[in-house]
């Protein structure tokens, strides 16, 4: 009969190897074991205290690594050769008290982890829902010119479904926002827009059927494009007659759903006016504030954000919390203050799809909206390679009240490893490069 052993630990760059006696307050451990057979969140990480050193100490790890780098303080030198342990009622006691708080640890971490399956089945879930709604607008777009009444049948079977699955699991709208799908053409910003839209009027209260509509007008709202030289269409740079030429999309659309005669009017108001500014300076009618239909005036919101966080040209491309800034301060005046300010609402100051940095130095992705209560405090995935992303961390900070949001990160400064671990399914361009 043969024994298996375990192949030793290695250190990684820049550890040294240490032993528990090592440890206190401050200095730098990595546990060289499964991430499951630990009670503790991370498996890399500075010491808090004297307790968490000895609960590290009881696990008997026959290996520790120390990055130096990471310490706040240098370990304690290593102490000769000890006596073996001398066992009374008080060593006995210690051990069963550091027992039953890893045990009670490692329940919390599960059920932590439980949460964060959860999350992400409901975002997996979102994914799946999102594809299957790419591909039916894609194909209703594409065959406009042979059947637009079976298009507008299809888009509007669409918007029915989004505008449940919406107000049923708000998460889902925020998959439909930050991951592209494989598509980031006309067909993902027509479905950016309508999730858009629909956040938008679920937080102006519009009722169901009005939301409805509202997804039609939206995924339909740029319809005219389709009778545009996609050389205009492409072109970030038009002169005045391509730009007079481009603002005839409105109408072109406006007027071949109107020929139809069964589209409502709240749609061919957001597909006419989606480009009017509530202080008149828009086009094609010039129109202003509440002469502009709602539908209208909540479209061309989701509409604007989305063309600044994925235009044409990605180099020209702002983070989502860029977007808003810009719409706020700079460009206020062409939009509904009222439903600006409830669009910044139900996006948060930082979107989901952000890439952030949090306040102890680690970075993740916030996947889902902070509460109206503490804005600056949504979900976020953290980047830890060491954990399998399925059972990755997603921290509350509107719970872990010791953590915040250092400040929001570009994509294009991260390296691909991190992103691809923080958004796996990403197909955005929610960046802005340092030469545009």
């Amino acid at each position: 009969m043969t024994s298996s052993k375990k192949t030793p630990a290695s250190p990684h760059e820049g550890e040294i190897r240490i032993v528990a006696s090592q440890l206190r307050p401050g200095v730098h451990v990595r546990l060289p074991v499964s991430w499951l057979e630990h009670q503790f969140m991370l498996s890399s990480f500075v010491i808090a205290d004297e307790d968490q050193a000895r609960q590290v100490a009881a696990l008997n790890l026959p290996d520790l690594f120390c990055n130096t780098a990471l310490c706040k303080v240098p370990p304690l030198p290593e102490p000769p050769a000890a006596a073996p342990p001398v066992i009374d009622a008080a060593k006995i006691a210690e051990d069963a008290r550091l027992a039953a708080l890893a045990q009670a640890n490692m329940a919390a971490k599960l059920e932590r982890t439980k949460v964060m399956t959860e999350l992400r089945n409901r975002l997996d879930l979102a994914q799946k829902k999102f594809v299957g709604a790419s591909k039916a607008v894609g194909g209703a777009l594409k065959s406009f010119d042979q059947n637009p009444k079976e298009s507008v049948r299809q888009v509007s079977m669409v918007s029915a479904e989004s505008a449940t699955s919406l107000l049923a699991d708000p998460d889902s709208a925020i998959v439909l926002i930050a991951e592209k799908g494989q598509d980031d053409g006309p067909t993902a910003h027509a479905l950016s827009v309508m999730t858009l839209s629909l956040l938008l009027g679920k937080q102006a209260r519009l009722p169901e059927a009005a939301l409805s509509t509202l997804g039609i007008g939206a995924l339909l709202h740029d319809l005219g494009k389709r009778w545009i030289n996609p050389s205009i269409l492409r072109n970030t740079e038009r002169n005045r007659h391509e730009e007079a030429i481009y603002a005839t999309h409105c109408r072109l659309g406006h007027e071949s759903l109107q020929k139809l005669g069964a589209v409502s009017p709240p749609v061919l108001e957001a597909v006419l006016h989606h480009h009017e500014h509530f202080d008149g300076l828009g086009f094609p009618n010039r129109l202003k504030g509440d002469d502009i239909h709602i539908a209208a005036r909540v479209v061309g919101i989701a509409n604007r954000f989305d063309k600044l966080t994925n235009p044409i040209d990605s180099r020209r491309a702002f983070s989502p919390s860029e977007a808003l800034s810009i719409m706020w301060t700079k460009e206020k005046s062409a939009f509904d203050p009222v439903l600006l300010q409830l669009f910044v609402r139900a996006m948060g100051v930082y979107p989901p799809g952000s890439i952030v940095l949090l306040s102890d130095g680690r970075v993740g992705a916030v996947v889902s909206s902070a509460p109206t209560d503490t804005p600056l405090s949504p979900q976020v995935l953290i980047y830890e390679p060491e954990i399998p992303r399925r059972q990755a961390i997603i921290l509350n900070l509107a719970t872990d009240t010791n953590l915040h949001i250092a400040k929001p990160l570009r994509l294009q400064e991260r390296p691909s490893d991190e992103l691809d671990y923080l958004l796996p399914r990403r197909k955005m361009n929610w960046f802005r490069s340092e030469s545009s």
